[in-house]
């Protein structure tokens, strides 16, 4: 639930609030910013362009022009972002703020005003944040702890499954069946029953959709879009709609049921009042913050944790410390407890160096709250705007070293992350409108990779180049590993899936979903 955004294109001023300035307009001295060459009249910087993959684009562009650069497409210029002052700088939030433009705009149709999607000036995030940031608190986790450790027993007897068969495991589409079950029963209850399918759910298909659709409004002039996608302008209204009656009927369920009584997100969405005001989300904006949480809450987490098994798969030396560090852990306790998800120093570094490399929410834009000077070099007046490069910021040579492109989970080391500068690693987005899921995210990612390491080893296709596909968010493309069967010792299960010696938290009733 990271801010994120990519591409191009033009749909960055649309549904911007009035007084706010396109960046040609915020940048009073954007001739001293550099371009890409061949600059074409009208068209712009789109010579070699490739518009399924802009981010990548963006970072091939980056690393020819500097840590600040700009690109012209189809008349409207866009300022990128990634050198590690730079970023710093916008990190500032007395003098920046999260900017909603480009792909992030394009989702409005169907987040709204959402945590994610909502303009700074609009109430609700601010109202859903204050709800929902208790259901984000250790002990909520520590309960939802439980059903992650359900959900992986599916994905692990699925993987058995593929083993006993012969057959390698398709690494994106089992872990999107993972993170989407894991948010779907802690948050709300429901059960898609993913891996009882051969194919994907119809809420991921819809859901993959919108992001697509969102991506390629990014790569044709706004005026022509509804000629040149009329089709697809087609096919996102049906998967908005499908989006939005799965959820009114997991909320209409809630209601019929009683509601109350299960402490999940979707009771706090609608049972809760603000501490302080006594408001209440609305139904609309209920409906909003569900489909925001059920879509971020569970591609950018799969994406994570492809990359990451990716990694390990690559470098076995890394996966047996990892393996190393989790029997030594959690030695042989059948279901880790809470508190020992923490105690996995080394897993948890080999994720954080895999969001390094290629954090799934790959950018996020910043625009001034009023007129200032970015890194003490380049003025901007209030409503300028632009695009943090994350990928690139985490690869910038003076925080990361010369080696920057190679995987080194030790980056992460206590000391080493003492060393750095500060602001030099955002996947999570930053400042207040950072993502609200970050602690979730990282337990459920870091006890999937304890859990599969321990169970597992991986191997990696010999042919295998990792390729990234980009819906707005970040994803290895045609991922498969080839597993071996861990000969393990006998685990007990004396310890309760709860925590340490603790009782087991209450579990929240699950509905399943039919087709």
């Amino acid at each position: 639930m990271a801010q994120t955004t990519t591409g191009t294109g033009t749909g960055a001023g649309a549904g911007l609030p009035r007084g706010f300035r396109s960046a040609e307009q915020g940048w009073p001295e954007l001739h001293r910013i550099p371009h890409p060459p061949r600059r074409l009249p009208l068209l712009g910087d789109v010579l070699g362009a490739d518009r399924r993959s802009p981010l990548q684009d963006s970072m091939r562009y980056a690393r020819a022009l500097g840590p600040v650069y700009r690109r012209r497409v189809f008349g409207k210029e866009f300022v990128f972002v990634w050198g590690a002052r730079h970023a710093a700088d916008l990190a500032d939030e007395s003098r920046f703020a999260k900017h909603v433009g480009l792909g992030v705009a394009n989702l409005r149709p169907v987040a709204g005003d959402g945590l994610f999607t909502a303009y700074n000036h609009e109430p609700n995030w601010q109202l859903a944040h204050d709800v929902l940031a208790p259901g984000f608190s250790r002990e909520a986790m520590a309960g939802y702890h439980v059903m992650m450790l359900d959900v992986a027993a599916r994905l692990t007897g699925h993987w058995d499954r593929e083993l006993a068969a012969g057959r390698t495991v398709d690494v994106p589409g089992d872990m999107t069946k993972l993170t989407l079950e894991t948010i779907a029963r802690t948050g709300f209850g429901h059960d898609f029953g993913s891996f009882e399918r051969s194919r994907p759910h119809p809420f991921v298909t819809a859901m993959v959709g919108t992001l697509t659709y969102a991506q390629r409004l990014n790569t044709v002039p706004a005026p022509l879009a509804p000629y040149l996608l009329r089709a697809a302008s087609r096919r996102n209204a049906a998967d908005i709609d499908h989006l939005n009656r799965t959820v009114d009927e997991l909320v209409r369920a809630r209601r019929a049921g009683g509601g109350g009584g299960q402490g999940d997100l979707l009771d706090r969405m609608l049972e809760t009042t603000h501490p302080e005001t006594g408001e209440r989300l609305s139904p609309q904006n209920v409906r909003r913050q569900v489909i925001t949480f059920l879509v971020a809450g569970h591609e950018t987490t799969s994406g994570a944790l492809s990359f990451a098994l990716h990694y390990l798969a690559q470098h076995p030396r890394i996966a047996e410390r990892a393996r190393a560090e989790v029997d030594r852990v959690w030695g042989d306790t059948a279901s880790p407890g809470y508190e020992q998800v923490a105690k996995l120093r080394y897993v948890r570094r080999v994720l954080d160096e895999s969001l390094r490399l290629w954090p799934t929410a790959p950018a996020f834009a910043r625009e001034a709250r009023h007129d200032t000077v970015l890194a003490s070099e380049h003025p901007m007046r209030r409503g300028a705007w632009a695009l943090v490069l994350t990928p690139m910021l985490h690869r910038d040579p003076e925080a990361w070293g010369a080696d920057a492109e190679r995987f080194d989970p030790d980056r992460f080391d206590a000391q080493a992350v003492r060393a750095r500068p500060p602001h030099v690693f955002k996947p999570f987005g930053t400042g207040a409108r950072a993502c609200i899921g970050r602690q979730f995210a990282l337990h459920e990612a870091t006890l999937v990779l304890g859990l599969l390491l321990r169970r597992y080893d991986l191997h990696p296709d010999p042919g295998y180049r990792l390729k990234i596909t980009e819906r707005l968010t970040l994803m290895p493309e045609g991922l498969r590993l080839r597993l071996e069967r861990r000969t393990a010792p006998v685990v007990r299960d004396s310890v309760p899936a709860g925590g340490d010696g603790e009782a087991s938290a209450p579990r929240c009733p699950v509905h399943r979903a039919g087709d």
